[in-house]
């Protein structure tokens, strides 16, 4: 997660920085027809919150949901929301789980709609607390209600303040520590997946662990943290070779999945303060398909699942208009492909099923 704001900032985007979205902005996004409206979707990465100012719950989440695409699951991804209180300090992201549990149970009565809401739940652990996470992590799933499915330990870091660097990260290297890596032993004994979000400069880490582990499940978040702003303005071309040869190396490990979406905040193609109204999904495939469509090249579509990075990406567009733009990107694909891509790799992957 990038670092939470009170207030909208005016003038030009503050990239890697969260702060509440703007409804008057968003309002003047074209209103466009949903493109295949039957082709069931799986949401692989959307969070729940209540910070000052800018809260995103359940109710949110529905109204994002109801522009008319065929959302029939998500993912919920840690956050920071709703830690305990009090009790060790390592259990109190059990906190969240509960929290999101109860939403996910309130989904799956059907009063919400259609879409089964956090049908699997990827918490926090610290795991260089190497062996010591397993109660942590015990924890977790006991208190998911059978749909706790891995852990997040987010490791994206630069050394450029600007970039505005994980809640769960001191430096670089985190995937390298033998400490975290004993907590990823502990991880995968218990069937676990995991979750990595870094920069495209680290990337190289995540190879390493896939090539360390390579029965452990890992999905790599964001389409692998492209970076555009602070020190990386103006080099486009130069980091997207050096991303692109980084994600081959990492698509040689068969136990890595990529998340195609989350390219709002820090690829930083537009910016969402500067712009008197949102791109429309035409605009937006366009600064996204290079590296979707690499992904995509790179991982083959068993391996890919699109994501929504809400309400995080919500700084730049709708909902409707954001699986708009992906179903853009894919519009070449055969039936096979796309059911791949928007819901089956997340089945496999997150353990969902077919309910």
């Amino acid at each position: 997660m990038g670092v939470f704001a009170s207030q909208r900032p005016e003038g030009r985007a503050q990239f890697g920085r969260i702060f509440p979205p703007s409804p008057e902005w968003l309002g003047k996004q074209p209103v466009e027809p949903v493109l295949e409206p039957e082709l069931p979707i799986v949401d692989t990465h959307h969070h729940l919150w209540d910070v000052p100012n800018n809260r995103y719950l359940i109710d949110d989440l529905v109204a994002d949901l109801s522009g008319g695409h065929n959302v029939v699951a998500t993912v919920f991804l840690e956050c920071l929301a709703m830690y305990r209180a009090s009790g060790p300090t390592e259990m109190r992201p059990v906190g969240e789980t509960e929290f999101v549990s109860g939403i996910a149970a309130m989904s799956a009565s059907g009063l919400y709609g259609p879409t089964r809401i956090a049908a699997g739940i990827v918490g926090f652990a610290d795991l260089t607390l190497g062996a010591g996470v397993e109660p942590v992590l015990q924890a977790h799933i006991a208190a998911g209600g059978g749909r706790f499915r891995g852990i997040r330990h987010s490791a994206a870091w630069d050394a450029n303040p600007i970039i505005g660097n994980s809640a769960t990260v001191q430096g670089p290297g985190l995937f390298r520590e033998p400490t975290f890596r004993a907590g990823i032993s502990r991880l995968q004994a218990l069937g676990l997946s995991f979750d990595a979000w870094v920069f495209h400069p680290q990337l190289a880490d995540v190879a390493d662990l896939a090539q360390a582990f390579p029965e452990l499940s890992i999905t790599l978040g964001h389409a692998g943290g492209v970076l555009g702003y602070g020190p990386y303005t103006g080099k486009r071309d130069e980091v997207f070779s050096a991303w692109r040869a980084s994600m081959a190396d990492i698509a040689m490990h068969a136990n890595v999945s990529v998340k195609l979406g989350g390219l709002v905040k820090r690829l930083a193609a537009f910016d969402y303060l500067a712009l008197e109204a949102p791109p429309d999904s035409d605009a937006l495939a366009t600064y996204w398909r290079p590296y979707i469509e690499t992904c995509i090249e790179l991982f083959g579509v068993e391996r890919c699942m699109f994501e929504s990075n809400f309400p995080v990406d919500k700084l730049g567009t709708g909902y409707t208009t954001l699986w708009n733009a992906f179903k853009r990107i894919t519009a070449s694909a055969s039936a096979g492909e796309k059911a791949a891509l928007y819901s089956g790799t997340a089945r496999r992957v997150y353990r969902l099923g077919r309910d």
